[in-house]
């Protein structure tokens, strides 16, 4: 099954370059299924249909989903959630008051990517389309398999046993609720489906992230900065678009000085993305809504191109063998040296740009070499692993 998950900064028209990109889809007979992880839903919007929550069908061989927050939250976050909420009354709040603060934002945009594991097991679509929330929230989305993951192979385990241990002892001297199988078993299923969105989102073969911008300076730093965080991560770009560009045929001298102004942007988009197809779309004279004129959107972006294709392949981490050692290479654009921070610790290698950090589990090679060093190579950051003099 195909994954392309759209991203860029809110407003830049990501949601109708997604819907677009499914009816192109389903136009050349790919049963697909589009949905939304953007709390502001707005798919419905773009095709002028009623959307819920389970999958719609909207045209042949295509289907929408506007996932329901509440919906995903009962089904996932239930037992986690009465026991906080046992917690927090016991320490004197209200019942409605502790329902709320245990709600923490962001969840409904994490239960969202459980649906797509489920969708992908289903089996029943062959392209699947995701109209993620704006940058920072998906950034923080596809990180947290990862931050999760380290929680779960470390703490977890040690704080299960350790419950387990004092539950007797608590439970005749204190009435403070104590977690029990049931509040861990959610924690572990929650954690399952997480690792398996991301084996999904992180397979080259299947999935991509395309990023929608704008000819605008601030719209461009910020995709910029979005494509480094995603390599950091594993999740490939396989082509960026440039939405809302001033067609040539408008020659109204108000529109001069922007056309300009875009053309110079445009060149930024090549240099800092290409390789990376970079594809384009005219700014149109009316809203694009309705099936007919997305599949002519499509017809703009795409052209013969076929859209549900990998449109460019690269490896964001790799491992070579060089001058005695080993070199692990991770493709970071954009970023200098000053800006990463690299250690090791134990058999784990840490790599911080900015907010993001990212451990990486080093392999068996590696783990009896030591780090000797690390410096940034053109777009990519190479860490050399050796024997210590």
């Amino acid at each position: 099954m195909r994954v392309i998950l759209f991203t860029g900064k809110g407003g830049v028209g990501k949601t109708t370059v997604a819907a677009a990109t499914a009816v192109r889809g389903a136009r050349v007979g790919r049963r697909t299924l589009v949905m939304s992880t953007d709390p502001a839903h707005s798919l419905a919007d773009s095709f002028e249909v009623p959307i819920g929550s389970g999958p719609t069908e909207i045209a042949p061989n295509l289907w929408a989903q506007q996932i329901d927050a509440q919906e995903r939250l009962e089904e996932n976050w239930r037992e986690i959630q009465d026991y906080f909420v046992q917690v927090m009354n016991w320490a004197g709040t209200e019942t409605i008051q502790a329902e709320e603060l245990t709600v923490i934002p962001g969840l409904d945009e994490i239960f969202a990517l459980i649906d797509v594991k489920h969708h992908v097991e289903s089996g029943r679509y062959d392209l699947l389309v995701v109209d993620c929330a704006p940058t920072a929230e998906t950034l923080r989305l596809l990180s947290l398999p990862e931050i999760m993951n380290w929680y779960i192979d470390r703490i977890f385990p040690v704080q299960r046993r350790a419950v387990r241990a004092v539950r007797p002892i608590l439970t005749r001297t204190t009435t403070l609720p104590i977690a029990g199988d049931a509040v861990f078993a959610a924690v572990e299923r929650l954690h399952r489906n997480l690792e398996a969105v991301k084996a999904i989102l992180t397979d080259e073969r299947t999935s991509s992230v395309r990023l929608v911008v704008n000819p605008e300076k601030m719209v461009i730093a910020e995709a910029r900065r979005t494509y480094t965080y995603l390599g950091l991560f594993g999740y490939r770009v396989d082509a960026v678009i440039v939405n809302r560009i001033i067609p040539p045929d408008v020659t109204d001298p108000y529109f001069g000085k922007w056309k300009d102004i875009q053309a110079e942007h445009l060149a930024t988009v090549h240099e800092s993305f290409e390789p990376v197809p970079i594809l384009q779309a005219r700014l149109f004279d009316r809203e694009m809504v309705g099936v007919r004129l997305l599949e002519e959107m499509a017809d703009e972006i795409y052209g013969s191109r076929d859209a549900t294709a990998v449109l460019y392949r690269d490896d964001p981490i790799r491992v070579r063998r060089r001058a005695g050692g080993y070199v692990l290479m991770m493709r970071l654009p954009f970023v200098s040296r000053d800006e990463i921070n690299v250690h090791r610790r134990a058999d784990e290698l840490y790599v911080r740009i900015g907010p993001y950090k990212r451990n990486l589990i080093l392999p068996q090679t590696l783990k009896r070499l030591a780090v000797l060093g690390a410096t940034v190579e053109q777009d990519r950051l190479e860490i050399s692993f050796g024997q210590r003099p």
